[in-house]
């Protein structure tokens, strides 16, 4: 087994020491006295309060039984434990009485025992060290889990690594917020910069444009075209919310005979096709030239911006208020009459106004991308970090 990590910061030197988990921590049993905040522990995020979370509040009523948390303590689910569901918490509270507390003693740093026990090697230790016939009542108790052995560094190494992995999170929690602000921005904004129903102003507009907008059918403002017989384009697979992609860079592996292309219909990018998940997801706009499934529907529009149109075929609105009158059949066998759909009234404004709306949409998407990016990178650094910030087994 190896005892000293790949990386290492300047000035720590020798092995990491073999320990059992009950050298570092202790057992919190303290209960409730009725006042408490009530905590949850996730397996994304950690400890949270559970007024901070989106899952219904299912805790009894009486929590004389629940178990105090201390700011600093690691509370862990028992029986998830195998899965992740630990956290180093940052506030006072109580748990479920189900759940097990860890004090760390004064050799011991929450946070760096935190990333341990998030580690892809270590979860299978605690799923083998887990108690139970199946994996629905797997349990992890602190006796057992007390008596597991890793190779730990000094207090001051592992502070070290915690601070590091602390400002990693920062990071990642500040682009992660930046990327929901976005979004929330961009739904506000769809709200407003189209008309509500029944109106034919949006509440913000940009300087310059004024006049009512129309409502025109759908059919009158997209044509349908059915054009085949062009096995040189690239066959592309639909992507819901995301566009299209080549079928050979999908990671859906999909097969199909490419003998058949011919049949295949074209598609022009930032057309837009409807498809089979189209009833529930909306239309969908190619992201490049390419030939697609003779089952979808291809529509084609003059002087329209796609980018106007993209996020409006993709609604509430249009989708469970009128797309909806036009679906037929049950379960996953429903389709659209696409005639019915033709004579769907959407709104309809000038080719200038719809490319102003769509050059602001873009760029909300954009900072979108951006930030979701740059947080994705940093969880691939983090999680190559945590790799080599540990020994290779522990």
């Amino acid at each position: 087994m190896a005892n000293t990590p790949n990386i290492r910061f300047k000035g720590f030197v020798g092995d990491w020491e073999q320990r059992k988990l009950g050298e570092s921590f202790k057992e919190r049993t303290e209960r409730a006295t009725g006042d408490e905040e009530l905590l949850s522990v996730t397996i994304g995020n950690g400890i949270i309060k559970q007024t901070d979370s989106d899952k219904r509040n299912i805790a009894s009523e009486d929590k004389s039984n629940y178990k105090i948390v201390r700011k600093g303590d690691v509370p862990y689910n028992s029986m998830r434990m195998w899965q992740g569901a630990v956290g180093n918490s940052e506030y006072d509270g109580i748990v479920s009485p189900a759940y097990t507390v860890l004090i760390p003693t004064a050799q011991a740093n929450g946070k760096f025992f935190m990333e341990l026990f998030k580690k892809e090697s270590t979860l299978k230790i605690f799923q083998r060290w887990s108690q139970g016939l199946t994996s629905d009542t797997w349990n992890l108790k602190f006796p057992v889990l007390s008596s597991i052995e890793f190779y730990i560094p000094s207090i001051k190494e592992q502070t070290k690594i915690a601070e590091y992995f602390k400002s990693f999170d920062h990071l990642i929690t500040l682009h992660q917020r930046k990327c929901d602000e976005v979004k929330l921005l961009k739904k506000f904004m769809l709200q407003k910069m189209f008309p509500k129903s029944g109106e034919l102003i949006p509440e913000i507009r940009f300087a310059g444009f004024t006049g009512d907008w129309e409502r025109r059918k759908l059919g009158e403002v997209f044509k349908e075209y059915s054009e085949k017989n062009h096995p040189e384009l690239p066959a592309l697979t639909i992507i819901q919310g995301g566009g299209t992609v080549k079928r050979e860079e999908s990671d859906r592996n999909l097969m199909y005979d490419k003998s058949n292309l011919s049949g295949y219909k074209m598609v022009r990018g930032n057309d837009f096709i409807v498809h089979l998940r189209s009833f529930e997801g909306g239309l969908e706009k190619a992201s490049s030239d390419g030939i697609i499934s003779p089952a979808y529907h291809t529509f084609h529009g003059e002087n329209v911006d796609s980018r106007f149109y993209y996020p409006y075929f993709r609604s509430h609105e249009f989708i469970k208020r009128k797309l909806i009158a036009h679906v037929y059949g049950i379960r996953d066998g429903r389709s659209i009459n696409i005639d019915g759909m033709k004579t769907i009234e959407i709104p309809y404004t000038s080719y200038k106004e719809q490319c102003k709306i769509g050059d602001y949409l873009e760029n909300l998407d954009h900072l979108i991308t951006l930030h979701q990016r740059k947080c994705d990178q940093l969880k691939e650094v983090k999680r190559f970090m945590l790799q080599n910030m540990f020994p290779q087994k522990g």
